[in-house]
């Protein structure tokens, strides 16, 4: 019960790496507000683990403000704050990626953080606290395909360290966590195609021969955001069975 006595907004919970961290959160003892796009998925996870759903569009002010609101209105507190929705484009040649998907990857995968920062971090600063962003190995060992999401979760890392070094004196620890690849909804768009030649090729990318699961993500978010790790913050943690080596 690392987490007990704690809440926590998980953002893009509703299936994926999300869901996997708001189980183990809730496993944990953390009262847990489950957020997604997804009003259906959110409930689900949420009625596993006696939580909270909550439908918002990360990318949106007025969407994360109502979010924040309804969680300190919930819990009367925010403890953890975990950033984990987001998005990528098909894989194509740099150039060749619409202006749109451009902007829905930036509006997901980075504006979202300093959305959710700007609603709750005030609040936090009287208490201390912890973020977590959940990045990706793409941010850190890109691929030829990925150009715009790579960068945006290269954005995603460097955000989480500058916003550890500024938040420190106020309590508030910060990290990112780099999962490889995994069962998730995002999987078909990073292969391009989900078929077994191309998973196959993947996989001998990671010396583990395995993609990330849920439940690796939880564990490892559960430790950055538990008291054991009160003297970590500024890393970009990789949860990639050797991927980035």
């Amino acid at each position: 019960m690392r987490l007990a006595g704690k809440t926590a907004i998980v953002t893009g919970a509703g299936s994926g790496f999300g869901a996997g961290i708001a189980r183990k959160f809730g496993s944990e003892g953390a009262r847990v507000m489950v957020v997604d796009l997804n009003e259906a998925a959110a409930g689900g996870v949420a009625a596993e683990i006696g939580g909270i759903a909550w439908r918002a569009d990360v990318s949106r002010a007025a969407s994360v403000t109502a979010m924040a609101k309804a969680a300190v209105d919930a819990f009367g507190r925010v403890d953890i704050i975990v950033n984990n929705a987001g998005i990528s484009h098909a894989p194509a040649p740099l150039d060749e990626v619409s202006e749109a998907d451009f902007d829905r990857v930036f509006a997901v995968n980075c504006k979202s953080v300093y959305l959710t920062c700007r609603a709750l971090v005030a609040h936090m600063k009287d208490m201390g606290g912890v973020i977590l962003n959940v990045a990706s190995t793409a941010g850190l060992s890109p691929r030829p395909g990925l150009n715009w999401y790579n960068a945006s979760k290269g954005w995603m890392i460097t955000a989480s360290k500058t916003m550890a070094v500024e938040l420190a004196a106020r309590g508030i620890r910060v990290n990112a966590i780099c999962p490889v690849a995994g069962e998730t909804p995002l999987l078909k768009t990073f292969l391009g195609e989900d078929t077994p030649e191309m998973r196959a090729k993947f996989l001998a990318t990671i010396p583990m021969g395995r993609f990330s699961t849920p439940e690796d993500i939880g564990n490892a978010a559960v430790f950055l955001c538990s008291d054991e790790a009160s003297m970590i913050t500024g890393v970009a943690l990789e949860v990639d069975g050797g991927r980035c080596i």
